[in-house]
């Protein structure tokens, strides 16, 4: 896929998954569109998953696809603040899950955003 597909693509998904972000947060920041694999860039995948990373401002709630790519966020709040919005993006019927029996937890250690890697929050 071209460089250019790839972005137009996931900006399409990443679009989505703010759009969900801004329901459950009432802010959502897109963050990565496309990703490297193999050498070439795809855009990020379709899966929605959520999580919570802590950013040197605090907590942030966040919308990954099964590879661990970013594709939105929230803004960096208190832990329990980020939980919260975690907790409505993975709710059966949640204002972030779109109705469809909420979003699955993110199961790695660590996503990738922007140019970092960090640690997924594991007691939620």
């Amino acid at each position: 896929m071209q460089y250019f597909q790839a972005v137009q693509k996931g900006k399409q998904r990443a679009g989505r998954s703010q759009m969900k972000m801004f329901g459950a947060a009432g802010f959502g920041m897109l963050t990565l569109t496309t990703k490297r694999v193999g050498g070439s860039f795809e855009p990020v995948g379709e899966e929605e998953m959520a999580a919570v990373v802590k950013s040197a401002d605090g907590f942030v709630a966040i919308i990954t696809d099964a590879d661990g790519y970013t594709k939105a966020q929230s803004k960096a709040v208190t832990r329990d603040e980020a939980v919260a919005i975690y907790r409505k993006l993975t709710a059966a019927g949640g204002e972030g899950g779109g109705g469809g029996g909420g979003m699955p937890r993110y199961p790695g250690e660590s996503i990738q955003i922007w140019s970092e890697t960090r640690p997924t929050v594991q007691d939620i």
